[in-house]
C-alpha cells in the first residue's frame, strides 16, 4: 500500500533533525529586532515581506520593532511547491511607493539568493534610497548567486540542508513547524 501525502508529511516531520527550537528561533528574532530598532529608528522604512516564506518570520519580528514603519509584501518565487529552484517568477509586486524610501526586505532563508537579488534589483529600479535584507536563516555553502552574498541582518546560520519551519517549507508543507528542521537526504532522494 502506498503512502498518502499526509502520511508522508508526518514521516518527514518525525524523521527530520531539529536544528533550532522555537525558543532559539525567537531569541534570534528578538536580537534582530534590537539591531533593526537601532538602525532604522530615524528612517521611515518600508518593510517588504517576501511571500510565502517570510510570513511567519515577519509575524514574529514586526511586533518587536518599536519605530514607525510601513509594511507591504512581494511575491517572487523560484520553487512553486518543488524542492529545487527554477527561474524567478513574479506573482505580486509592492503596492507602496518605494522611490526615495529605505526598504528592508524580510525573507525566511538566504540559500543561493537569486530570488532575493531579483527583488533587491526591482526595488532599486523603483528608486529606493536604500535596500537592505533581513533573513531568519542563512545557509552556509558556496553556491550563492553572487560570491560573498550575505544578508544585512541574519538571525541564524544553518548547514547546507533542505530546511523547513520558521516559514520555510517542505513541498509546501511544514512552514508552521515548531523550530527549524533539516530533511534527511534519503527522503529528498525519494522525490527528486
Amino acid at each position: 500500500m502506498s503512502e498518502t501525502l499526509l502520511e508522508h508529511m508526518q514521516r518527514v516531520r518525525v524523521a527530520s533533525r531539529r536544528l533550532y527550537t522555537l525558543e532559539e528561533m525567537d531569541a534570534a528574532i528578538a536580537r534582530l529586532a534590537r539591531e533593526l530598532d537601532a538602525d532604522y529608528r530615524e528612517h521611515n522604512p518600508v518593510c517588504l515581506v517576501l511571500l510565502n516564506g517570510a510570513v511567519i518570520f515577519a509575524g514574529r519580528l514586526l511586533p518587536l520593532l518599536d519605530f514607525p514603519l510601513q509594511q507591504d509584501y512581494v511575491h517572487a518565487t523560484r520553487y512553486v511547491g518543488a524542492t529545487t529552484g527554477g527561474v524567478v517568477e513574479w506573482r505580486v509586486t509592492p503596492s507602496k511607493e518605494l522611490s526615495g524610501r529605505h526598504v528592508l526586505l524580510i525573507d525566511d532563508v538566504l540559500d543561493e539568493g537569486a530570488t532575493l537579488l531579483g527583488v533587491m534589483e526591482a526595488c532599486r529600479r523603483q528608486g529606493a534610497a536604500s535596500v537592505q535584507t533581513a533573513v531568519l536563516v542563512d545557509k552556509r555553502h558556496e553556491r550563492k548567486a553572487e560570491p560573498g552574498l550575505r544578508a544585512d541582518y541574519t538571525g541564524l546560520e544553518a548547514e547546507d540542508a533542505y530546511l523547513f519551519g520558521g516559514g520555510m517549507d517542505y513541498r509546501d508543507y511544514w512552514r508552521n513547524a515548531p523550530g527549524i528542521f533539516a530533511v534527511p537526504d534519503d527522503i529528498l532522494r525519494e522525490h527528486s
